[in-house]
């Protein structure tokens, strides 16, 4: 008996099944094709089999960490949500996910990554309280990076924290939402009464942007204007994710068990979390000066010490 697929996330918060995008994304195309998925929501990338989130583990031990090849893996073994579109549909789902890559998705890695007080208040705060140590002390501010340059990938040579830049793009997400609502109408769903890929995503875009409780939330605001989106995601929430989300982080449990089959590796990803931690903070402590390492002259008096360090919050 082949052995169960297994999906590999980020955990929830927000009144979401997960704060990240394309985690969420999987996890909903899954609700919607009722793919039997052994879902681990995990906040230690490290415990992935790829080391990155979100990531399925195949029945046949494959691991795949790319969202469309994790959908498009899902379809062949016969879950997918988009088996009774048109050619038409099909093609207006291409178009509709190209506009939400180009139009929506910079604008929304900047809202949670790049704008300042969100990132800090909002978005750090959030990984840095779920991730267990030291992971949280270096890896919110990594995860921001790797999105700067995934932004910069989007955009080009022009960052949108240029003001002309900035404006255009916020603007164009405006109508980008704007031609959604429109799109979507009276419908429960996008192509009518059933799910396709296309809902997954755009639900995905939509309910972190609405759930989040941004401290500068301008493309947020247009949003809640919008009542059919809203309503579009809070029914989607409902029905396929009735119990889950929750608004604080995940507390950080031990197993009682620490053989468990579910975590066989679990004292090796630890004993690897400490020491890369330890070393990111020596590294920092070096090169900022906090430590300095001094040659100890050849008669010293009693008490002097040839290392000397002093102590102070590290700031991301």
């Amino acid at each position: 008996m082949a052995a169960p697929m297994e999906l590999f996330c980020w955990s929830g918060g927000w009144g979401l099944p997960s704060v990240d995008l394309d985690s969420l994304a999987v996890l909903t195309y899954a609700r919607f094709t009722g793919a039997p998925l052994k879902v681990h929501k995990i906040t230690n990338p490290w415990r992935s089999p790829s080391g990155t989130l979100p990531a399925l583990r195949t029945s046949h031990g494959e691991v795949i960490s790319v969202p469309h090849k994790i959908i498009t893996h899902l379809r062949k073994e016969k879950y997918n949500a988009d088996y009774d579109l048109s050619a038409r549909q099909g093609a207006d789902t291409l178009a509709f996910m190209s506009l939400l890559e180009e139009k929506l998705l910079p604008v929304l890695i900047h809202t949670f990554w790049i704008d300042a007080k969100n990132y800090v208040e909002v978005t750090r705060k959030w990984y840095a309280e779920a991730m267990p140590f030291p992971l949280n002390f270096f890896l919110p501010g990594r995860m921001q990076r790797q999105y700067m340059e995934r932004l910069q990938l989007l955009c080009g040579e022009h960052s949108p924290q240029d003001d002309g830049r900035g404006l255009r793009l916020y603007q164009e997400a405006r109508e980008c939402l704007t031609l959604l609502s429109q799109r979507l109408g009276s419908q429960k769903f996008f192509f009518g009464d059933a799910p396709a890929s296309l809902d997954a995503f755009v639900f995905s875009y939509l309910a972190l942007l609405q759930q989040a409780k941004l401290p500068s939330g301008k493309l947020q605001a247009h949003l809640r204007g919008l009542h059919n989106l809203c309503a579009y995601c809070t029914h989607i929430l409902s029905l396929y994710f009735p119990w889950e989300g929750a608004e604080a982080p995940p507390p950080r449990q031990t197993p009682a068990n620490p053989e468990s089959e579910e975590e066989p590796h679990r004292r090796r990803n630890q004993i690897l979390t400490v020491l890369a931690g330890l070393a990111a903070m020596a590294g920092y402590a070096l090169l900022s000066g906090i430590v300095s390492i001094q040659r100890a002259p050849s008669a010293r008096a009693p008490g002097t010490q040839a290392l000397g360090m002093a102590e102070e919050d590290e700031e991301e």
